[in-house]
């Protein structure tokens, strides 16, 4: 089952991440979330009431952290996809999201079967050939701060993303699906601070608005598929090992990937596909082990 939901939960992320990206080539990473993060609180507080559950403090407090570290995962990854490109960002930030919760899981005693463990290895390899790129720093523009640094940005992205994997699972499932919505209210918290913080320090430079129906229907889209990924993921850590449902579900890129490459032309090197077909040879490990 924690095999299913996670690749589920690394299908849906990819779609959303792609979307999202999208929507912020059209204004900024924060004037999308201000779409995108309020869809997706609708779609997971409507499904906490469906599934039921006490909101315990505790799980809510946990699901808040969790919020708050992938609210602001998302604000430095929807500006490094804005940078682009998005076949490099999608798969630096993964790598990065997906080393955290395995050794988290691995201090704690987590202990995977053989052939589960090669697959799990496996899928680490192919986030890492997936991310590879042409060094192009000689054609980068002088003066670029690191905050137009798309590569840097979805690093650190993927750590704020670990984090985020790490403290949904400390939530546990003793209270249904409301520590997501603690999440979700960590999300929104961490997007307010970034826009108020920006409106006070340096007025004029969060961004144009998102107009168009088009742009604000890609940002309502992804946030609504981001909140399902969630869903799907929370269900997969706790029904197995933090381990690997953060490596399974960190195989997002491959779709992003996918669609980048369908929508934008955005090329794939050799060294990409062979990317592509090691995650493949990965996940089947990891299903038959």
């Amino acid at each position: 089952m924690v095999i299913t939901l996670a690749l589920a939960a690394a299908m849906t992320y990819g779609v959303a991440d792609f979307l999202g990206g999208a929507a912020a080539r059209h204004a900024s990473a924060l004037k999308a979330l201000v779409w995108a993060v309020p869809a997706g609180m609708a779609l997971i507080l409507a499904s906490a009431l469906a599934v039921g559950g006490t909101p315990a403090a505790p799980a809510l407090a946990w699901g808040a952290g969790a919020g708050l570290a992938g609210g602001a995962g998302l604000i430095t990854f929807y500006r490094a996809l804005a940078q682009g490109p998005m076949s490099v960002v999608a798969p630096v930030s993964a790598l990065a999201a997906s080393l955290l919760p395995i050794a988290v899981g691995v201090a704690r005693g987590e202990r995977l079967e053989p052939g589960v463990l090669a697959g799990v290895l496996l899928c680490l390899v192919a986030i890492v050939l997936v991310s590879m790129e042409e060094n192009e720093e000689a054609d980068a523009p002088a003066g670029r701060g690191p905050l137009a640094n798309g590569p840097l940005m979805a690093g650190v992205s993927g750590v704020l993303f670990g984090i985020f994997f790490i403290l949904l699972k400390q939530a546990g499932d003793g209270a249904g699906l409301w520590p997501l919505v603690g999440a979700r209210l960590g999300n929104l918290a961490a997007v307010a601070a970034a826009l108020l913080a920006l409106a006070l320090l340096r007025p004029g430079t969060a961004g144009p608005r998102l107009r168009g129906r088009l742009p604000i229907g890609l940002a309502l889209l992804s946030g609504a598929l981001d909140a399902t990924a969630n869903i799907l993921y929370f269900l997969a850590v706790n029904a197995g090992m933090l381990s690997l449902a953060a490596v399974l579900t960190s195989l997002y890129p491959a779709i992003t990937v996918l669609l980048a490459r369908i929508a934008y032309s955005e090329r794939l090197r050799t060294v990409q596909r062979l990317g592509l077909v090691v995650a493949a040879a990965g996940v089947t490990l990891v299903t038959v082990g």
